[in-house]
């Protein structure tokens, strides 16, 4: 029972984690990646699809992406897909291949887009805290019908603010290790 409290915080804990890194991949770092148009979506016959479903990704250079599509139909699909995103980009069509070039980001965007960081990271850690409220509140319930001693919630909030400063600490070198990234020029 205490274990079951236990492993279901940690998972919990790790799926925050990967939500932030999830959230932080959005973010661009100046860097093409393939990753970068993830969250896009594009019209592919009547159904909205991730761009990889209707497409191909591919990094050309250091600051440049190439999308292939599957069917040369769904270029133009494509490319307004893009243009209209949250991600700033303007994609280049020559032919079937769309080229997406990464301009260099200013000392102002690299702020601000430390601070998105620093900020998706707080978001993290106030959900980290909020599993271990609940996974402590669910002690405190069995304590209350008597189904665990005291001994044995003390010990259990103790490994649940083990497995919490665990994952506090991880989402603090996911974003420094951001910020870092997004210092490189």
């Amino acid at each position: 029972m205490l274990a079951d409290i236990k492993q279901d915080a940690r998972a919990r804990m790790n799926k925050s984690l990967e939500a932030l890194r999830h959230e932080l991949a959005k973010i661009r770092t100046g860097r093409a990646h393939p990753s970068l148009l993830e969250h896009v979506h594009v019209d592919y016959y009547g159904s909205e699809v991730p761009i990889g479903q209707a497409a191909s990704v591919a990094v050309e250079d250091a600051r440049t992406l190439s999308v292939t599509p599957w069917d040369k139909s769904m270029v133009s699909k494509i490319e307004k897909a893009i243009l209209t995103s949250d991600l700033g980009l303007n994609p280049n069509t020559a032919g079937s291949v769309i080229r997406i070039p990464l301009p260099p980001l200013t000392e102002e965007r690299r702020k601000e887009l430390g601070k998105v960081v620093h900020h998706e990271g707080e978001n993290a850690k106030i959900a980290i805290r909020n599993i271990r409220r609940d996974a402590n509140g669910h002690l405190k319930e069995l304590l209350k019908e008597k189904e665990i001693t005291e001994d044995e919630a003390r010990k259990a909030e103790l490994d649940i603010q083990e497995v919490t400063d665990h994952a506090v600490k991880k989402v603090d070198e996911i974003v420094a290790e951001k910020e870092k990234e997004l210092l490189e020029i």
